[in-house]
């Protein structure tokens, strides 16, 4: 390990970005003499009302279902700190790998990944709904907070991480790579990039990359913690992954007689460790290989320099395999999909059929003429996706005379410990 940061030592790498020599922000704002503009970028995302909201929207379970369990806040706050890291050790800027880590999911819906699928079926017309997308529709113009610009003016170089949390969107010939093939990349990134270029076709920086892979290993991670808690699964069903039996059996050997809550813990934090030494190692050996001068060589590399090395890659999707049928796609979960999916529709109809019902500042600009529908379904989508999952059941009760139920039944959790209430 030839260029990696060790027992709080600083300094930093000539490829990592350099705050002093960002490209700037779209609207001219002044330079702070206190912080740099990615840790201003940081401050700005934090206090956010979207970031705020993240605290009632759902990441696997309700919010309100105990009060244990991750909400997308605190998931947000697990990638941060993960990104943060990682990037320490590879000498990159950590209040960059920060920015976009905190920003990553702004654009999601109420009831997670449920909520998602469900309004990009309703708004399919308007070119359907991405969250990353959204989340720069919330940074560049939904955030209405200052006076001299809409959204949160913030560098170049977080809105690039931000849309580039899954890699370039074009190719070199200025096709949508694999992820947009066949749909195309979303309408509101292509309008804003027409006015501030965010170079789609190349990889994003190693703070951004770093951001990404944080993503991967605490939602891997937190999944298996909450869903094993909450009785979706058992040891022995853990046992039918490779990568978890063997640390399984590892935690077992060192502790026979350890309680559930405590194995499910010495669990999950070696799976952190493991994912995040591996991708310091590996990214070590890419950047070795690679020998970038600057932090546009990151960007020109033809493939990612954060990353798995080949066998945690397999374990990577070894989790995933596992935790699909055996949380994403349980019983219970699925109850509470078909429900979030008949809140977000209902609610998407109604708002249509009376934009009245909207609220004042969301009706405003809306003149009813001929040809709007367009303009209108956008602003009911946006309206949606920034709702929390207390508020959307809020307005569907206060609207229709039945609301689906989106809970675990409370006989259903595996102890009295993390029930709701307590």
């Amino acid at each position: 390990m030839t260029h990696l940061r060790l027992h709080g030592e600083r300094w930093t790498a000539a490829w990592a970005c350099d705050p002093g020599q960002s490209r700037g922000r779209r609207w001219p704002d002044d330079d702070s003499p206190t912080r740099s503009p990615f840790q201003r970028d940081r401050d700005r995302i934090i206090h956010a009302t979207a970031f705020r909201r993240l605290k009632h929207k759902t990441q696997v379970f309700v919010q309100h279902e105990g009060d244990h369990y991750r909400t997308r806040l605190t998931h947000t706050i697990e990638v941060s700190q993960i990104a943060r890291a990682i990037a320490r050790c590879l000498g990159l800027d950590e209040d960059l790998a920060e920015a976009i880590a905190l920003a990553h999911d702004l654009g999601h819906t109420p009831f997670g990944h449920a909520g998602e699928d469900a309004l990009e079926a309703c708004a399919r017309a308007i070119g359907g709904f991405d969250h990353n997308a959204q989340a720069l529709r919330v940074v560049t113009r939904l955030e209405r907070r200052y006076a001299a610009w809409d959204g949160l003016n913030l560098t170049w170089e977080t809105l690039e991480g931000l849309v580039k949390h899954n890699g370039p969107l074009l190719d070199a010939r200025g096709r949508p790579t694999a992820r947009y093939a066949s749909r195309g990349v979303p309408g509101a990134i292509l309008e804003y990039n027409a006015s501030h270029d965010l170079w789609l076709h190349t990889q994003a920086s190693a703070e951004a990359q770093c951001a990404a892979i944080a993503d991967d290993i605490a939602y891997n991670a937190h999944d298996l913690d909450d869903g094993w808690r909450a009785g979706l699964f058992t040891a022995e069903d853990v046992r039918k992954a490779p990568f978890l039996a063997g640390i399984l059996n590892e935690v077992e050997q060192l502790w026979p007689d350890l309680d559930l809550a405590r194995t499910i813990h010495e669990v999950v934090r070696r799976v952190i460790t493991r994912f995040v030494e591996d991708v310091i190692a590996e990214s070590d050996r890419r950047i070795t290989a690679l020998a970038p001068a600057t932090a546009d060589d990151i960007r020109f590399a033809p493939e990612p320099v954060i990353a798995f090395s080949e066998r945690l890659a397999a374990a990577d999707r070894d989790m995933k395999q596992f935790l699909f049928p055996h949380m994403y796609r349980h019983k219970r979960l699925m109850r509470l999909r078909e429900g979030a999916d008949a809140i977000v529709r209902d609610l998407y109809a109604r708002f249509l059929a009376a934009p009245e019902l909207l609220p004042a500042e969301w009706r405003r600009d809306l003149n009813g003429e001929a040809g709007e529908d367009m303009r209108l379904q956008r602003r009911v989508a946006d309206y949606i996706a920034g709702m929390t999952d207390s508020y959307a059941l809020a307005r569907h009760r206060a609207l229709f005379p039945h609301t689906p139920d989106v809970t675990a039944r409370p006989d259903t959790w595996a102890d009295g410990s993390d029930s709701p209430g307590n």
